[in-house]
């Protein structure tokens, strides 16, 4: 009977283990990646940064902040209603995915150091919540540059 029992209470400290690691799945990093990213030529002394950011992970995460050598005041903006707001961080879903885009959510660059011009390239660091920060290299377009009208 004694060994049936050591048995029975090893059989559910297992349990109970398999079942904790199944659990801490959401303390694992998001799995980010980064697609599409892209900025109009600014025509003023302010610019418009776009991009996608891919979750293929089962944790979700936040995008904090975003720093670049072209500007010391880089917020993120979202839009509703047709009229821009800053915001403190937007959400990126497990599994989904966050899209900043024209007309929508974008990163906003002022009182820029320098005037990229098409066909340069911006180097941009993206801060988040629970993951490393992420190197994006946003290629200049032209000022009407919009993916969606292609």
């Amino acid at each position: 009977m004694n060994r049936r029992t050591t048995a029975l209470s090893a059989a559910v400290a297992l349990a109970a283990a398999l079942a904790l690691t199944g659990c801490s799945s959401d303390s694992d990093k998001p799995e980010l990646k980064v697609s599409g990213a892209f900025m109009p030529q600014p025509v003023m002394d302010m610019a418009g940064g776009f991009l996608t950011i891919t979750n293929s992970s089962g944790t979700a995460d936040k995008l904090t902040s975003v720093t670049s050598g072209l500007s010391d005041d880089i917020t993120i903006h979202e839009t509703k209603n047709q009229k821009m707001q800053q915001v403190t961080s937007f959400d990126i879903p497990a599994n989904g995915e966050l899209k900043l885009e024209r007309g929508g959510s974008h990163i906003m660059f002022m009182e820029l150091k320098k005037q990229p011009k098409q066909g340069e390239k911006v180097d941009i660091e993206l801060h988040f919540e629970k993951s490393d920060p992420i190197k994006v290299t946003l290629p200049v377009e032209a000022p009407n540059h919009n993916p969606k009208q292609h």
